[in-house]
């Protein structure tokens, strides 16, 4: 049974996400891009775990729970704060658990560390090793996957602060990580010049941050299983065998695919960026290292060979950013919405339509569209690449295509939303932070500072 995965997502009690996410919300909007299995994301949160407790229901005890028609397995992010070999390391890591009971133990066992109410991926300073002995001390069916793996700030191999090695990060744990996620920034074919990732899965997931179709399944794996249960995704996950592909966001389109300064406009390949001294010519100070300098700086294999066993992957840019982009309108206007639900209507769900659609299917739909939605399956969308936080732009005839604050942006994509999109979506107002513990103030003031609502 063939079923599209998207285990990392957050809730609306994460900082920077929409507060409109609701389980019913994800459930219906995943649906609509044929997502099949849903993590449920911060499941540790209190307020969160107890809106799962009461809406999540598992009556085969198969670990998947369900709700709204929709599958849900357990899943959170953590994110990690500390120092190791002189240098200060900020790593983010997906966990999946088998249960709520699970999850409860990770609750028991996360509390001993710290406060775990005031953020839906909390920080805590303890080491990566450390933290795969807390989760497999919980239950050993949890695995820990490192996320966004290349993501310069919170990413295990980050030019920020990230490792070399992955061996390095988790040390005599390293046995117990079989996965690694991509990453917005990076595909599996720049995954694969490192030959230290030969024995590990590469999975994609979305690391939404709402409830919206143009960031749920964004990324996303393929499973083939026997049947759906929480121990046959497992077994995939650290065997292989039945993870078919991953769905990828094109990697130039993420936010830290090129080098660059976005307070200074400056955007740089890493050969640029080398002929610079990785230094901003304008202020002086240095660049963000983005992803593909990352990959090439640690690379040990040529661009275009193969490890031992790759999994196919395809690259599609999300169809509501696409329609967007071909009427020169915001994601979520009435123009966007009447197209995506028209080809809803026709096609049954978002991949459907962007994997299967031709140019019969597509007569009565504006030509624009028709032509860039061809280019998407046939992977020839071209991008000025993403940098520093910045998106990337699609080129249409060569030119970027102008992304007016659309509702990608954190206090924009707060909207309300019924079970069939509206034909206007009206903004909420803005609600103040709660308060965070004292110990994560710097980070969490860092993240916000950054902009990283998204990898």
């Amino acid at each position: 049974m063939n079923i599209i995965a998207d285990l990392h997502i957050h809730s609306r009690f994460a900082r920077a996400c929409s507060k409109n996410t609701t389980i019913k919300n994800l459930a219906e909007n995943s649906l609509i891009k044929g997502v099949g299995l849903l993590g449920t994301g911060d499941a540790q949160h209190p307020k969160w775990f107890e809106e799962l407790t009461t809406e999540l229901k598992d009556e085969h005890h198969t670990g998947i729970y369900t709700a709204h028609g929709q599958n849900f397995m357990c899943t959170t992010e953590i994110s990690l704060a500390y120092s190791q070999g002189g240098k200060g390391r900020r790593v983010h890591h997906v966990v999946l658990l088998p249960n709520l009971h699970a999850v409860k133990g990770l609750q028991e066992a996360l509390l001993k560390r710290g406060r775990i109410d005031y953020d839906g991926r909390p920080i805590f300073g303890m080491t990566s090793p450390d933290f795969v002995e807390l989760v497999r001390g919980v239950d050993e069916r949890c695995e820990i996957i490192p996320a966004h793996v290349w993501t310069p700030y919170f990413g295990l191999f980050g030019s920020k602060s990230g490792f070399d090695i992955i061996k390095d990060c988790f040390q005599d744990t390293m046995k117990h990580i079989h996965a690694i996620e991509t990453g917005i920034s990076s595909d599996p074919s720049m995954n694969w010049r490192l030959k230290q990732l030969d024995n590990l899965q590469i999975l994609s997931f979305s690391d939404s941050h709402s409830h919206w179709p143009w960031r749920i399944g964004r990324e996303a794996t393929e499973f083939d299983l026997k049947e759906i249960t929480y121990d046959s995704a497992l077994n995939a996950i650290r065997t292989g065998n039945g993870l078919t592909r991953t769905i990828e966001f094109f990697p130039e389109e993420g936010r830290y695919h090129f080098d660059g300064h976005k307070n200074c406009g400056v955007i740089f390949s890493p050969q640029q960026s080398a002929q610079h001294n990785k230094l901003c010519p304008k202020c002086k100070r240095p660049l963000t290292i983005g992803v593909l300098n990352r990959v090439e700086e640690l690379a040990t294999r040529p661009e275009g060979d193969l490890p031992p066993r790759p999994k196919p992957h395809v690259k599609l840019m999300p169809l509501s950013e696409l329609i967007a982009a071909g009427l020169g309108c915001p994601v979520a206007s009435k123009k966007t919405w009447e197209v995506y639900n028209k080809l809803i209507a026709q096609f049954g769900n978002e991949y459907n339509a962007s994997l299967n659609c031709t140019k019969e299917t597509l007569r009565d739909i504006v030509p624009t569209i028709s032509a860039l939605m061809l280019q998407n399956k046939q992977q020839k969308l071209e991008f000025l690449p993403g940098y520093d936080g910045e998106y990337g732009h699609l080129l249409v005839n060569g030119k970027p295509v102008g992304m007016k604050k659309q509702v990608v942006e954190k206090e924009k994509d707060d909207v309300t939303k019924e079970s069939t999109p509206p034909q206007t979506m009206p903004f909420s107002k803005k609600k103040k932070p709660e308060p965070i513990a004292k110990d994560a103030q710097d980070l969490s003031s860092q993240q916000r500072q950054l902009g990283i609502e998204d990898f």
